[in-house]
């Protein structure tokens, strides 16, 4: 029997470690029914593990697979894993009873061990008094563990539960010590663990994060590996909205230029890793890998639609590297890397030859409205937008005073869209007048009308209100109730602030009401959209809504109001220039857009330019600059200087001199970016000096993120939005290429 279980042992170990040809559709069976299919991939979670905790969605099968193999546990809920230089010593189990009779303690062990599902024995120990069987429940590495198990079994109505500390008596040596569902157990140095879901649909989890396939812990020369084994499919899953997020690069098609890449560079490099154990690591310095809580609907669907596809330059996988932003050109891989031309990889432009745009023109302008100086008029095209105001056709309309019809009207306008409180009683009984209306007026009257009495009189304190209108002409004349009503409607911003220095009984104009009523309807929100300006056709403008896949086409009117957003701010528009992709808000009405405003990303017609580092700057201090570059030469001595020795095609910095007073510095490439501590290679250098001639600073003005080399991820982005397909954008960033299937 002995000889069948070494055997067995030895059978089962080469069937989990067999290498197999790369080949998709067949499947192998792994352990006791659970299935992967080809090809897999093995990808490094942790390396040099101390700790750990595994769950699984539906239990799991926990092996012990060296010379011999040994099941675990059959259907673990969790496993916690911890690793000590010194043999573990002790250990702690909690006593959930006792009694002097061995067989009630017995009886008292099986009804618990039903209720917990096992993890339930029964200890004896000497007192004067005779014998006592201790009732105890599972085996905990640590006390905090105990104090969370007690938790639970207060919740199943055990209150006097005690952690009991205990000597370490398992037979076995060892380092790792694993406690499955409270039980403690040691492994061994030269055995493998397998942790495999008891069902083919279910999934494990470590420290939280959720992964499909099973997980293995092997001891390598660095330490216990943590590794996580499963379908390149499903990898895939993992990688791709992580390193493309389609929440905000939602184009299905630059997902599946990424998957094809994505999928050829871990072909192109499994094994990399071999004496750890894996293929690639979950990180950048491979590809960042999420697992199953990483997946996101649209980037699984790029996965499914492209399965099986790789790139190929004359029939072998390419080194599919991909960069965030290139800052509108690729470079040459030798010049980054430093190794063989690569004829694939060549820099490329990040633009398109011919770039469509399309021109929304506006036939009426946002008039100009001001208040104390300050420019509203992009504040207000909300209300002109949805009705709630009127325009009006002379130059000076909104510096005119506002009547109580006009307010009146406003406001019944705004409830035919959303009610805001009921009608309090009395509220008929105050009147506006129908001339023009003061601001003490207009406070009471809004009060009443939106319900705010309760807040007016409680909601700002009395310090405040003497606060905020002790600097006020009319103080002295105003009742409880207005001061009240005024300090707590300027205290919420509904009214503008500098009228706690100005004359209450001044008439309130246009554009002051209209400052007031925007303020005071803050369910205007509700009625805008969200999403990307796809492309023009006729009067209509397709998009797409932000959280939707589907494109939109909705009509403009030549009414329309339109504003650009830039750095500077928001402004009104008469026309408006876009290329495609630009992030868009509108207010819609009877399925025609009244307001259309446009993000403006800087002014470039490079396909990256959303990425917020199409552009960027950075200032360092000499001395901390220095101390950077010291941490890789710290020979350098005082920094003096830099200087840029040559550019690449894409102008990124290839090859550059540091000075210091003691040693010169030559670096090329990718080390640049490092020793630099910089974004990418593509940048200038202006310098600062203090008055008596110094350099006190570096100022770097840059573009791009990442490497630079390969496909653009930002600009891939930007070509499926002009329309292009996957294989397209693939070919644009990799030259002479193919996209072929593996059978």
């Amino acid at each position: 029997m002995k000889v069948l279980k070494y055997l067995s042992g030895i059978f089962l170990t080469a069937f989990f470690l067999m290498a197999s040809p790369l080949e998709f559709g067949r499947d192998v069976d792994f352990f006791h029914g659970y299935i992967i299919p080809h090809p897999v991939i093995k990808v490094g979670l942790i390396t040099g593990l101390k700790q750990a905790s595994i769950g699984a969605s539906a239990g799991m099968k926990v092996y012990e697979v060296g010379r011999e193999y040994r099941l675990l546990a059959e259907e673990a809920g969790e496993v916690a894993i911890r690793v000590d230089r010194e043999k573990l010593s002790e250990k702690f189990t909690l006593q959930i009873g006792q009694a002097r009779d061995r067989q009630e303690a017995e009886m008292l062990a099986s009804i618990w061990n039903e209720k917990l599902e096992k993890g339930v024995t029964v200890s004896s120990q000497s007192d004067p008094a005779g014998t006592i069987y201790v009732i105890k429940y599972g085996e905990f590495l640590t006390r905090g563990q105990a104090l969370a198990a007690i938790k639970q079994l207060e919740a199943l109505g055990l209150k006097d539960v005690w952690i009991l500390q205990e000597e370490i008596s398992l037979p076995e040596p060892g380092t790792a010590w694993l406690q499955i569902d409270h039980h403690l157990f040691s492994l061994r140095a030269e055995a493998d663990l397998y942790f495999i879901p008891a069902q083919q649909e279910g999934y494990l989890s470590l420290n939280g994060r959720n992964y499909r396939g099973i997980f293995l812990l092997k001891n390598t020369a660095s330490g216990l590996s943590l590794i996580n084994i499963l379908n390149l499919e499903d990898y895939l899953k993992g990688v791709v909205p992580l390193e493309l997020s389609p929440d905000t690069f939602n184009a299905l098609e630059a997902l599946k230029a990424q998957t094809v890449a994505a999928r050829t560079y871990a072909l192109k490099n499994l094994g990399r890793y071999r004496r750890l154990g894996f293929d690639l690591t979950d990180t950048q310095s491979s590809q960042v890998y999420g697992g199953l809580s990483a997946e996101h609907p649209l980037s699984n669907q790029a996965v499914e639609e492209t399965a099986g596809e790789v790139i190929t330059y004359k029939g072998k996988l390419i080194d599919a590297l991909y960069t965030s932003t290139c800052g509108g050109m690729t470079e040459d891989a030798e010049n980054v890397f430093l190794g063989q031309p690569v004829p694939y990889l060549k820099s490329t432009t990040c633009s398109l030859e011919k770039q469509p745009e399309w021109l929304i023109e506006a036939k009426q302008a946002i008039p100009a409205a001001r208040i104390n100086e300050r420019d509203i008029s992009s504040q207000i095209a909300p209300l002109l937008a949805l009705g709630l105001l009127s325009s009006g056709s002379e130059p000076d309309y909104f510096a005119c005073p506002v009547t109580g019809p006009e307010i009146e009207s406003s406001l019944a306008a705004a409830s035919s869209l959303k009610k805001i409180n009921s009608r309090p009683t009395g509220h008929q009984d105050l009147r506006l007048a129908s001339a023009s209306v003061n601001f003490i007026e207009l406070s009471q009257w809004l009060i009443s009308y939106f319900g705010w009495q309760e807040k007016a009189a409680n909601f700002v304190l009395e310090s405040e209100v003497k606060y905020l209108l002790q600097d006020s002409p009319q103080l002295a004349e105003l009742k409880s109730n207005e001061r009240k009503g005024l300090a707590y409607l300027i205290q919420s911003g509904i009214f503008p602030s500098y009228l706690r220095q100005s004359n209450l009984k001044k008439e309130v104009s246009r554009a002051e009401w209209a400052y007031i009523l925007e303020k005071s309807l803050y369910w205007l929100d509700d009625f805008q959209h969200q999403g990307l300006f796809i492309a023009g056709q006729s009067n209509q403008i397709e998009v797409i809504e932000v959280g939707g896949q589907e494109k939109r086409l909705i009509v403009v009117p030549p009414d329309v109001y339109l504003l650009r957003r830039m750095e500077e701010g928001t402004f009104p528009a008469s026309r408006l220039n876009l290329l495609g992709g630009e992030k868009i808000t509108w207010l819609e009405k009877d399925g025609q857009i009244k307001l259309l405003q446009v993000d403006y990303p800087p002014p470039t017609n490079v396909l990256d330019r959303d990425s917020v580092f199409n552009r960027w700057t950075k200032r360092v201090g000499r001395d901390e600059l220095e101390k950077n570059i010291q941490r890789y030469y710290p020979r350098l001595g005082r920094l003096l200087d830099l200087k840029v020795i040559r550019r690449g095609r894409s102008k990124r910095v290839v090859s550059l001199q540091i000075i210091g007073d003691a040693q010169q510095v030559n670096l090329f490439g990718l080390r640049i970016k490092w020793v630099l501590n910089l974004k990418d290679t593509l940048f200038y250098v202006d310098r600062e000096f203090d008055a008596s001639g110094q350099l006190t600073h570096f100022i770097f003005t840059g573009r791009g993120w990442g490497h630079g080399v390969g496909l653009c991820q930002v600009g891939a982005y930007g070509l499926a939005r002009a329309g292009a397909g996957y294989q397209d954008i693939i070919k644009h960033y990799y030259h002479q290429v193919k996209v072929e299937k593996i059978n």
